[in-house]
C-alpha cells in the first residue's frame, strides 16, 4: 500500500511488524483500526530508525505489535524500547482465519497491527538486555555442545564396532573416559591414511579429541551459568532439589522483566501447571494445563520428583493425598503448582532487590 500520511499528529495510531531476516514489513492502523499504509525496512539500525520515523508520520504512535521478538524481531524490540515505545509481542494467528484470508508479509504486518490495536494474541515481550539474556545464549551454546559431544561418542562406539581386531581389542574393557583419553592420546601415522587400520586410528583419535574439547567447553559454560544463577537468584538454588540447570531454565522463563506477570497464577499458566476445567455432564473435574512453556514445565517436574525422593514433608504430603483417593500423577500435578508458586515468589523478591539497587546507583 502507498504512504497515506495524515499529517495530524493528534491522531493516535498503532503499528504492526512482520519480522524477517533481512527485511521487516511494517503496517499502521488508525483509531478505527483501519490500515493506513504498509512499507518494508531493512533489519539494520538505520532501517529501524526509518521505520519509527515513518510510523510517527501518521500520528501519535501508542504501541507496536511485533512478531518473533525472540528471534528476527529482537533487534527491533531493543531499538523501540530504547526509544520509549510500548511494544507487544504478537503470537501466532488463528489457523482457520489464516486459511480463509491467505498469507503474505503485508497481511501479516496488518494482522500484527490489528492484534496490537485490539489487545488480542499479544503478550508483554521479554526484555533482552540483562543478565537473563546472557544466561540464555550461554545455555543455548551449552545445549548444542552437549548434542555434539553425544554425536561424537556415538560415532566412536559405531566405528569401534566395525574396526579391525588389532584396533578394537585393546579398547574392549576401557571405561568411557579411559577410552576417550586413550583415543585422544594416539599418534597414528597420518601418511598411512590409505590403509584401513591407520585410517580407523586417525578417525578415532580425531573424535576422541573432539569429545574432550567439547567436554572442556561444557565445563567452562557450566561455571559461567552457575555464576549467573548465583547472582540472579541465589535463594533458588539453595532450595531442596533445585539445581543450576533447573534454576537457569526457570529464570529464562521469567525473563529479565519478570514484572510482566500479573500474578503467580500467570507464571504457573506460562509453565503449564495451572488447572483448567475438564468437566462434562455430571462429572466435575480439572486437569493440568498442557500449554505454556514446556521447557519450564520440565524442571518443575524434575524438582517435584526430587522432593518426593528426598524431602520428608513432601513424602508426607504425597502419602496423605494418595490416602484421600488421588492418584500419584494428580499429586505430582499439585506439587508442580506449589513449586511454581515458590519459584515465582523467589524470583519476584530477587527482582525487587535488583531494581532497588539499580535505582540507588
Amino acid at each position: 500500500m502507498g504512504d497515506v500520511k495524515t499529517g495530524n499528529t493528534s491522531t493516535k495510531i498503532v503499528g504492526g511488524v512482520d519480522t524477517h531476516k533481512d527485511l521487516h514489513v511494517a503496517a499502521v492502523v488508525d483509531e478505527q483500526d483501519r490500515i493506513l499504509a504498509s512499507e518494508s525496512f531493512a533489519t539494520t539500525r538505520q532501517g529501524y530508525k526509518q521505520m519509527l520515523t515513518w510510523m510517527r508520520s501518521f500520528g501519535e504512535l501508542t504501541r507496536v505489535g511485533i512478531e518473533c521478538t525472540g528471534t528476527y524481531g529482537a533487534g527491533l524490540l531493543r531499538y523501540l524500547e530504547q526509544a520509549g515505545i510500548t511494544v507487544l509481542e504478537v503470537t501466532a494467528p488463528d489457523k482457520s482465519d489464516r486459511r480463509k484470508r491467505g498469507k503474505d508479509d503485508t497481511l501479516d504486518a496488518g494482522n500484527a497491527a490489528h492484534a496490537a490495536f485490539a489487545g488480542i494474541r499479544t503478550v508483554t515481550p521479554k526484555k533482552r538486555d540483562g543478565m537473563v539474556e546472557s544466561l540464555r545464549v550461554l545455555k543455548v551454546c551449552r545445549k548444542t555442545a552437549i548434542q555434539a559431544r553425544r554425536v561424537a561418542l556415538q560415532l566412536i562406539q559405531n566405528i569401534i564396532v566395525s574396526a579391525p581386531d588389532e584396533v578394537r581389542e585393546p579398547l574392549r574393557k576401557l571405561t568411557r573416559m579411559q577410552l576417550i583419553r586413550t583415543l585422544a592420546a594416539w599418534r597414528p601415522d597420518l601418511s598411512s591414511y590409505r590403509q584401513v587400520a591407520p585410517a580407523y586410528r586417525i578417525a578415532l583419535k580425531t573424535l576422541g579429541r573432539r569429545y574432550l574439547e567439547l567436554h572442556d567447553e561444557i565445563a567452562d559454560l557450566d561455571v559461567m551459568i552457575a555464576g549467573l544463577v548465583d547472582e540472579l537468584a541465589p535463594e533458588l538454588v539453595s532450595r531442596n532439589a533445585i539445581g543450576y540447570e533447573t534454576a537457569a531454565q526457570l529464570l529464562l522463563t521469567a525473563g529479565d522483566n519478570s514484572d510482566r506477570f500479573r500474578s503467580e497464577s500467570s507464571f504457573a499458566a506460562l509453565c503449564g501447571v495451572s488447572p483448567v476445567q475438564a468437566s462434562s455432564g455430571k462429572v466435575t473435574r480439572h486437569r493440568l494445563n498442557r500449554g505454556g512453556d514446556r521447557a519450564a514445565n520440565s524442571p518443575l517436574h524434575i524438582i517435584a520428583i526430587g522432593r518426593i525422593r528426598t524431602d520428608a514433608r513432601t513424602q508426607a504430603y504425597v502419602s496423605r493425598r494418595i490416602a484421600e483417593g488421588h492418584s500419584k500423577r494428580e499429586v505430582i500435578w499439585c506439587l508442580k503448582r506449589y513449586i511454581a508458586r515458590e519459584v515465582y515468589d523467589i524470583i519476584q523478591r530477587r527482582n525487587c532487590i535488583i531494581n532497588q539497587n539499580a535505582i540507588s546507583t
